[in-house]
């Protein structure tokens, strides 16, 4: 690798740093193959809108997937992640990226009722049989929070049981306790064990990827091994993929053309997707 190009990826990966925007990244994702449709209301609040990533060739079984970013619960842009759109829209998938409420203006759990809002609008556009609810970091809390036993989707109108899997990109679920501050404002306290997706990993659920860098220190491994273990404990399916050397942004940044190379995130969702 050129000194220039090293140079062009450490630049990149510090845009996407802590899940910061990805304006650079964006400009070398191609604006061709697919329709995207920007700003589409799920709710009636300035923060419930979704894009949609329809591919001109979409696959044949109609699987689709709804991505949650990350931004620690207190920041992310939908438009930031073309990159995840593009890529998987590439592969005949429509792809649905929403918006969700975050600190300071909300605190938990709304950002989980925002995320069942948009699931549930999702499913009703491509049929929850055939939404894949994915996320990265603290999207990839709310995915899980999503399948796990939890009341959100079915307040929301959906029976979690119809979807056909979660997956879960570097993610946050068996944290405890808060040292942060601004996380205990965020979830109301140091130590409530009813805010960690781990203690849902209850009878009956629906299948699981989770895939995690071994290198990442922001989000550390043992969260996806922990709930690896509790899932499949539980009688449900959990397939857990470790990337040596990879860390918390190279295994979202990798969706990306540019940076494909550094992990293998998006095949193996791919392939998930397809065996699912």
């Amino acid at each position: 690798m050129t000194l220039a190009r090293r140079g062009l990826i450490a630049g990149l990966l510090g845009l996407l740093g802590g899940c910061s925007p990805a304006a650079l990244l964006n400009t070398t994702v191609s604006r061709s193959g697919y329709r995207l449709d920007a700003d589409i209301p799920y709710g009636s609040l300035p923060r419930q809108k979704l894009d949609i990533y329809t591919p001109e060739e979409p696959r044949a079984d109609g699987k689709s997937v709804i991505f949650f970013y990350g931004g620690s619960w207190d920041s992310g842009a939908k438009g930031d992640y073309l990159f995840v759109g593009q890529a998987l829209a590439a592969r005949g998938i429509t792809t649905i990226i929403p918006d969700y409420r975050v600190y300071p203006e909300v605190r938990y759990p709304t950002f989980l009722d925002d995320g069942a809002a948009a699931t549930a609008w999702a499913a009703s556009r491509v049929g929850a049989d055939k939404l894949f609810v994915a996320g990265h970091s603290a999207g990839a809390y709310i995915s899980v929070m999503m399948v796990a036993n939890t009341p959100y989707l079915a307040a929301a109108g959906v029976d979690r049981m119809k979807l056909p899997a979660g997956i879960g990109i570097a993610g946050p679920y068996d944290f405890l306790p808060l040292t942060s501050r601004r996380l205990q404002e965020i979830f109301g306290g140091p130590n409530r064990r009813e805010t960690q997706p781990i203690e849902y990993a209850r009878a009956p659920l629906p299948p699981l990827l989770l895939l995690h860098g071994t290198a990442d220190t922001t989000v550390k491994p043992f969260n996806s091994e922990r709930l690896a273990a509790a899932w499949r404990k539980a009688g449900g399916k959990a397939e857990l993929k470790l990337y040596p050397e990879v860390d918390h942004i190279d295994i979202v940044g990798s969706f990306s053309e540019l940076l494909r190379k550094r992990a293998p995130s998006l095949d193996d969702t791919i392939s998930f997707i397809d065996h699912t």
